[in-house]
């Protein structure tokens, strides 16, 4: 791998871990304050709501901006909202009012950051390592999901929840000075309104069905997805004992994603999306597992095959839109898709109880699985999903750019079009 992309990862990778401090920190300070459900509830809710907001213009900016700038913008902004949220508990002068303001900031410049990062890593290394390098990402923030929250937990007990927000902080900071050194360098043209820019991303993704099919398809299974990962948490507090049961659960599923990351990184098969379409399915047998045979050990299991499914699905989702996509519209195209699943997932998570108590758990179960295994198969269906096969950078951008700017004729060549 390029020198580049062992920045973006070494920063990526502690930032990842850093987030877990931020995610167990929260939770901790907003109810030892005596905040509640309540608060923290809007507070999560103010989060999601800024992102959404955001997502798209980070898209435009992405495409606009050399990425890495955009991402160094976002850390530094982050780490200065992050930081005075450490310091107002720090001091004990907990205000719910400045804590959403500071999660605005924070989530509005995150926003910014995911479809930055998007654009930057098919540019890090050579065409054919592209998959190798988004499975080496997957890999690195699944790792980071089973280390982190342990690791996170225990620091936060020790210290104090200003410790977990000063810790996550810092992430952004090395995950900052590491962007600001990459050298590499994206192609982009003039600039055109900012309508027109959204709507010319709109347009790339209408232009090819498998992508159309895709983004539609997971917007519906982040939905079901949405109202499961509310259920198995009750399920497993209820039924499965309580607190060492959500751990083991999660440790399975972060093993999970490790393991199909590491596929993700071995096997290259031509037609890589629908071998990860023929993966996602595996989704279902995890939720399954919750309702028959509804035993720990059964869903550890599930959770080990079901995740591994998924992250294999990712990796070849984020290098199917690397090969297929013109660079200068990947950072729009990108931030639609985080846009589906911001967007879907809060209306799961607020069916899941009013469906829960109306038909059961057991039920609701069921039918989300169902609801995963049916998206999945639908994006199967269209003929575009099946048929893609790997085919590089597009024609009208170099196969692996240098760390100097293209020169200006490079800019005005046609888009190819798949």
């Amino acid at each position: 791998m390029t020198r580049d992309f062992r920045l973006l990862a070494i920063g990526q990778g502690l930032s990842w871990l850093g987030n877990a401090f931020q995610t167990v920190a929260l939770a901790v300070a907003v109810i030892a304050t005596g905040g509640g459900a309540r608060d923290f509830g809007l507070v999560m809710a103010t989060n999601i709501l800024t992102l959404l907001a955001g997502t798209l213009f980070g898209g435009i900016w992405a495409d606009r901006l050399q990425p890495q700038r955009v991402m160094v913008a976002s850390d530094l902004i982050r780490f200065a909202a992050t930081a005075g949220i450490a310091a107002m508990f720090a001091t004990g002068g907990y205000h719910l009012a400045l804590l959403c303001a500071l999660t605005v900031v924070s989530a509005g410049a995150g926003s910014f950051f995911s479809p930055a990062m998007s654009s930057l890593k098919p540019l890090l290394v050579p065409a054919e390592d592209r998959q190798k390098a988004n499975a080496t990402l997957s890999f690195l923030q699944s790792a980071c999901g089973v280390a982190g929250p342990a690791t996170a937990g225990i620091t936060v007990a020790t210290f104090g929840a200003p410790a977990g927000f000063t810790i996550n902080a810092v992430s952004f900071l090395a995950s900052l000075v590491a962007a600001a050194m990459i050298r590499v360098r994206a192609p982009r043209g003039p600039r055109t309104p900012m309508l027109g820019e959204l709507t010319a991303g709109l347009r790339e993704i209408r232009s090819r069905d498998w992508l159309l099919a895709n983004l539609l398809g997971a917007t519906t299974y982040h939905v079901a997805n949405g109202v499961i990962l509310v259920l198995v948490q009750v399920v497993a507090m209820e039924r499965l004992g309580g607190a060492h049961a959500v751990g083991w659960i999660a440790a399975a599923e972060g093993l999970g994603g490790v393991i199909g990351s590491a596929i993700g990184m071995r096997f290259r098969p031509r037609r890589l999306l629908l071998a990860g379409l023929l993966a996602l399915p595996l989704m279902s047998v995890w939720a399954f597992c919750y309702v028959w045979p509804g035993t720990l050990a059964a869903i550890m299991i599930g959770a080990v095959i079901g995740y591994a499914g998924l992250l294999f699905y990712d990796v070849a989702w984020d290098t199917s839109l690397q090969e297929n996509v013109p660079h200068r519209f990947l950072g729009r195209v990108a931030s639609w898709d985080y846009l589906a699943s911001f967007l879907a997932m809060p209306v799961g998570n607020t069916m899941a109880s009013p469906l829960a108590d109306r038909f059961g758990i057991d039920r609701v179960l069921t039918a989300c699985a169902c609801v995963l295994l049916t998206a999945a198969v639908a994006m199967l269906a269209v003929p575009g999903s099946r048929r893609l096969t790997r085919t590089g950078r597009p024609a009208e951008e170099p196969d692996f750019p240098a760390a100097d700017p293209v020169p200006a004729a490079a800019l005005t060549t046609d888009p190819h079009r798949n």
